[in-house]
């Protein structure tokens, strides 16, 4: 299993080559602590996305880079892939998220019966005016939590991949846009493989970011146990003082100011060479792709833009790269046989591309 956490440098030298300690959610930047950004930049909408980690920490104990890979995301347009046993709040931090949000907030639990209308939605008879009329299903909402994807037939995946891709559905010939913003949260359980199907590469690649989401520390699970023993409600969110700190119209101010933040040319390279180094490695059979580099530019400029910066360092490709790229990549058998770890071979290949000066 790999852990896509993405690893934060604790001083920016973009010339360091060597890997960095992994982020935590608390450590996204404190507004007060943001250097100057370019005009252009709404430095309050910036300092609402900063705090929307700490709002969801209200809800949720730990899971630091999980939630981390949640706010990218969203800045990014894209969707995240959780991979964690049950019982460690996957739920509970969607549900988080979707109230810091103020958006609308759906859960699928995926099954071998599972047909794509189930998703998607259907045409259904109207007696009343004797027609057929569309039914929306659970996939028009803001926030889509795909429970145990891996655990409906390729059939139905492909239905909600394609939603994921194209933002709408198309059901007898008519095409449905899907609310906007529109983020899916597919889970995996990574302990139980029986009746499941796994999701091929190319459906993997759709994802732009992987997280897992580990047993918790000791002192996590003592605070966790704290809390319910303080009367704490997973179903009453609002008790615990969660509030929405980001609306829609921020989120979209925010998503524009992402788009904006500059990638100088030796940067761009330096993101080309480090996915085709990923190609080149004898422990890989499959490197990423170029759109794994499109999604690697992408999720460095929201951790740039997160970082109070309107341009792109080598740091901040190194931090997101593990999140972005472990989920596009495939050992070779000698390598699984072997044990070695996904995240392992990917620092190697950091280490090894020169790194801009």
């Amino acid at each position: 299993m790999t852990d896509p956490v993405p690893p934060r440098p604790d001083a920016p030298d973009a010339g360091a080559p060597q890997p960095s300690p992994a982020p935590q959610g608390d450590d996204l930047p404190d507004a007060s602590a943001v250097a100057p950004s370019a005009p252009a930049v709404d430095v309050d909408t910036r300092a609402q996305l900063q705090g929307l980690a700490a709002e969801i920490h209200k809800g949720v104990v730990g899971q630091d880079a999980a939630i981390t890979s949640l706010v990218v995301a969203l800045l990014c347009r894209g969707h995240v892939l959780l991979e964690g046993v049950p019982g460690v709040a996957k739920t509970l931090l969607v549900r988080s998220l979707a109230e810091a949000l103020d958006v609308r907030m759906r859960r699928v639990q995926f099954t071998p019966d599972m047909m794509p209308g189930d998703i998607t939605g259907s045409l259904v008879y109207d007696n009343s005016t004797s027609d057929l009329v569309f039914r929306e299903g659970p996939v028009f909402t803001n926030l889509l939590l795909a429970d145990e994807i891996n655990r409906t037939p390729p059939k139905t995946q492909s239905a909600l991949l394609e939603a994921m891709e194209e933002r709408q559905v198309t059901i007898d010939g008519a095409s449905r846009p899907l609310p906007d913003p529109f983020l899916v949260v597919a889970t995996q359980n990574p302990i139980e493989f029986d009746g499941t199907y796994t999701l091929p590469e190319a459906q993997l690649d759709r994802f732009l970011l992987k997280a897992v989401m580990p047993l918790p520390e000791r002192e996590v699970e003592v605070d966790v146990l704290r809390r319910h023993a303080d009367g704490f409600d997973t179903t009453d969110l609002a008790a615990m003082g969660l509030r929405a700190v980001v609306d829609v119209p921020s989120l979209h101010r925010a998503q524009q100011d992402v788009a904006r933040v500059a990638a100088e040319d030796p940067v761009v390279q330096y993101i080309v060479d480090v996915c085709r180094a990923t190609r080149r490695s004898p422990s890989f059979t499959l490197g990423v792709s170029p759109r794994g580099a499109i999604a690697l530019l992408r999720t460095a400029r929201a951790w740039a833009y997160l970082s109070g910066r309107d341009f792109i360092t080598p740091d901040d490709v190194k931090a997101m790269a593990p999140a972005t790229l472990s989920h596009r990549v495939r050992l070779t058998t000698e390598a699984e046989l072997e044990g070695t770890q996904v995240e392992a071979v990917l620092a190697a290949t950091l280490a090894s591309v020169p790194v801009p000066r």
